[in-house]
């Protein structure tokens, strides 16, 4: 078997799925999306609130709408051709 791939093509690593008490918990955020989205638009949109808080607000809310955004790097290339272009992709911290 190839190193990386401790299962046989077609086989789950988890065959079970997620255990019940984390599909409860994440059953239960999710009732209070709504409640959560609320609260960071009125944070994001709140003249009293603080700068930081607003800004965070507001990236959270673009995050869920459109996705985080992928990091990139443009870069010229020295011999005067066509400029190209890095994509650096953050690893999880799971």
């Amino acid at each position: 078997m190839p190193i990386g791939r401790p299962f046989q093509k077609g086989q789950s690593g988890n065959p079970s799925g997620l255990p019940k008490d984390i599909r409860e918990v994440i059953a239960l955020a999710r009732s209070h999306t709504v409640t959560a989205i609320t609260a960071l638009a009125e944070i994001a949109g709140s003249p009293v609130s603080p700068e930081s808080a607003r800004v965070s607000a507001a990236n959270a809310l673009l995050d869920r709408a459109w996705g985080k955004p992928k990091d990139t790097v443009a870069l010229e290339n020295a011999e005067g051709g066509q400029p190209f272009q890095i994509v650096i992709r953050k690893l999880s911290d799971g």
